[in-house]
């Protein structure tokens, strides 16, 4: 549930290696669902961010509904530094007015945490893609979530904020502007902050596109200018984007083919430039929209 509260600063950090004792000592942690179940989650670990290993699948089945576009995070309370845990954000089903949290100490088992409503200032049809992101600027912790006006769009980003660092508390909903809601509008987004800037990749959902374009702006909620559209990456119909940083420093973009079957990965030094697209090796077929956290 949501409150008109305003959000709380965080001073800690929300992902913190020397807070608790991680789980796995592998610095890649890869949250998805499958192309066989939108109801399991599944948990793949890497030392390199191309060649994963499967820790645990399933490894949770939600109570009810389904758990698509798993996001995770390695986040430690601020009352306990030794309560750290890992937490996922998900879609909960195609259509409602909710998405969920669960948490997990191990990556193996895990626990409900709360289910957020979506319906404040409208009540949307849809419910997609949450994904969350600690703003480096000014330590809010943010979940960013598609909400069509109608039935399967138009969709717009917002942004959500913890209240509080239990993650059982959010503000919101507040529209990232400068996205435009012509035709389908915009889903699955993915903001990265890089030289004083937030970049937002996001899917152009209007048929004829599918495709990841990128945005920026100078705060979190925008407004937003797009810099780079259509198929400027060579990635082709694509959605679902999640970017990391990889051993080298380089950034890796993953996103899951729309129709393709692939799941494909792009690296890049700048966020403008990148190279031509390979797929995820073992796994490519099989894992759906998910997220790749470095720990």
């Amino acid at each position: 549930m949501t409150t008109a509260a305003s959000p709380l600063n965080f001073t800690g950090p929300a992902v913190s290696a020397d807070a608790f004792k991680r789980a796995v000592s592998a610095p890649y942690v890869f949250t998805a669902f499958t192309s066989v179940s939108e109801s399991n989650l599944y948990v793949y670990t890497s030392n390199d961010g191309t060649n994963f290993t499967l820790l645990k699948g399933p490894a949770y089945t939600p109570p009810s509904g389904l758990i698509r576009d798993p996001s995770l995070i390695l986040h430690t309370e601020q009352v306990c530094f030794s309560g750290g845990k890992y937490y996922i954000c998900y879609t909960t089903d195609w259509t409602g007015t909710n998405f969920a949290i669960a948490s997990s100490t191990n990556l193996q088992n895990w626990t409900l945490l709360t289910t957020i409503s979506t319906s404040q200032s409208f009540k949307p049809t849809n419910t997609w893609a949450p994904e969350f992101f600690k703003d480096p600027r000014t330590g809010q912790l943010n979940i960013i979530v598609s909400l069509s006006t109608g039935s399967y769009g138009p969709f717009l980003p917002y942004a959500y904020t913890a209240l509080d660092s239990s993650l059982t508390r959010w503000s919101g909903p507040v529209v990232l502007s400068g996205i435009s809601n012509a035709g389908l509008g915009y889903i699955d987004s993915f903001p990265v902050f890089l030289n004083n800037e937030y970049h937002l990749f996001t899917k152009a959902e209007s048929n004829g596109k599918k495709t990841i374009e990128h945005a920026v702006a100078s705060s979190l909620t925008g407004p937003y200018q797009f810099v780079q559209t259509g198929n400027f990456a060579g990635w082709g119909q694509a959605e679902g984007p999640c970017i990391t940083v990889l051993p080298n420093g380089k950034f890796r973009l993953y996103a899951d083919g729309f129709n393709s079957g692939k799941y494909i990965y792009s690296d890049s030094s700048d966020l403008y430039t990148w190279s031509a697209f390979q797929t995820v090796p073992g796994l490519s077929g099989f894992i759906r929209h998910g997220t790749i956290l470095k720990q």
